[in-house]
């Protein structure tokens, strides 16, 4: 059993999109369940995690309600601001869906490296750890630190780092990454999503050796009880269709342990997720 536990959908409005810029022109049309079913059963996965698109809480009753209509939908991750006011009203209501297994913001488009640290933030992940949703972390290397502080801070708070906390592949760069990844990987609240390699890399030239550098560190640091998979479609289409996502992963998995394949597959985000299968 194979499941992606990363990836989008969307109708696409250019107000609801912003971060869909003219650069990412491919990504300006509809990409919805249809058109992931088709994707998912042509490349052997059987279920997956919608993972929220715009910052918006509408997002989270469209998801939901796409969950709903598929069944291979088997989990939701939403948006919310955790500065919000009536926070905890909000929880409240979302908790009564039990597909909605938690949420994710845009951390990365803040300018503060320290943001996830900020009074505000803080005050508002006490709250929220009350009601045992998972944190989808979406942040640059540049903000692993806040983030590591973070997850000490909330020890009883599981998080995911999506896309390998995006490192600058194309550029080669990976001490500094490095470090800090494995430092966050010896907090055991901490998961992390190989996702999202194949768009931080040279979309038209990049090649599978150059992502095992990082490959090799993750499962070093994470082991393949706190990895697992996910596309990231249809933004991966960027630099490389689904398959070729896949098979990146594959033949990273090839050698392992059938243990640690089905892991990485597919034990974990149903551990993470706690998933219904």
């Amino acid at each position: 059993m194979t499941i992606d536990a990363h990836h989008h959908l969307w109708k696409y409005q250019p107000e609801e999109y912003p971060w869909i810029r003219e650069s990412l022109k491919p990504l300006m049309k509809d990409f919805l369940s249809e058109a992931l079913e088709e994707v998912l059963q042509k490349n052997g996965i059987r279920y997956c995690v919608a993972v929220e698109a715009r910052a918006t809480e509408k997002e989270n009753e469209f998801l939901i309600a796409l969950a709903r209509k598929h069944t291979f939908i088997k989990g939701v991750v939403g948006w919310l601001d955790l500065r919000a006011e009536g926070l905890e009203e909000k929880l409240g209501h979302y908790a009564q869906f039990p597909i909605l297994k938690g949420f994710r913001y845009n951390v990365q488009e803040e300018p503060d490296n320290n943001f996830l640290l900020r009074p505000g933030w803080l005050k508002g992940m006490e709250v929220f750890g009350k009601y045992h949703f998972t944190f989808d972390l979406l942040v640059y290397p540049h903000q692993l630190g806040a983030a590591l502080e973070l997850a000490r801070r909330f020890p009883g708070q599981k998080f995911v780092v999506d896309h390998l906390a995006k490192p600058y592949i194309k550029d080669g760069y990976f001490d500094g990454w490095a470090v800090l990844m494995k430092a966050l990987a010896e907090r055991p609240n901490v998961w992390c999503k190989v996702s999202g390699m194949v768009t931080e890399a040279d979309w038209k030239n990049w090649k599978y050796e150059d992502f095992l550098p990082y490959l090799n560190h993750l499962f070093e640091c994470f082991g393949a009880k706190r990895l697992m998979f996910g596309s990231d479609w249809p933004v991966c289409l960027l630099a490389a269709p689904y398959r070729q996502v896949k098979d990146i992963v594959e033949n990273f998995l090839a050698p392992l342990p059938a243990g640690d394949k089905q892991s990485i597959w597919a034990g974990t985000a149903i551990d993470f997720y706690q998933l219904k299968i």
